[in-house]
């Protein structure tokens, strides 16, 4: 599967943005999907995952309750709404898929995938 994210951006502390997924390939609710993101100097770390059908959403602690991951599997998209955004949010944000759309995700899962997207800058501001 191939992944193009979009929506990165440079957003004030506490507004809110909207990246998106693009995908093309095999049928779009086989893959589980995520997004993960990277700091400058960081490691990358685990944003929020979906399951296939998109009835099960996975979310890191450190955006828990202010960021939420949804999936159209007719339009081929995983969004991710990020609100009340943070400096410490500032990262490079990369969507990926895995192809067991049953997996359940934690801050461990990033092995389970195996396709991902160019990237997305966010940059908050303070």
């Amino acid at each position: 599967v191939q992944l193009q994210a979009s929506g990165g951006g440079l957003v004030q502390a506490g507004g809110s943005l909207r990246l998106s997924c693009a995908a093309s390939g095999r049928t779009f609710s086989s893959y589980g999907m995520g997004w993960f993101r990277q700091a400058p100097g960081k490691e990358r770390e685990f944003v929020a995952g979906i399951n296939g059908r998109g009835d099960r959403t996975y979310y890191g602690d450190s955006v828990k309750g202010r960021f939420i991951i949804s999936r159209d599997n007719a339009k081929n998209t995983v969004i991710l709404q990020m609100n009340s955004l943070k400096f410490e949010d500032t990262a490079v944000y990369y969507c990926a898929a895995d192809p067991n759309p049953i997996n359940y995700y934690s801050a461990d899962s990033q092995a389970d995938f195996d396709s991902w997207g160019q990237g997305t800058l966010v940059t908050v501001s303070s």
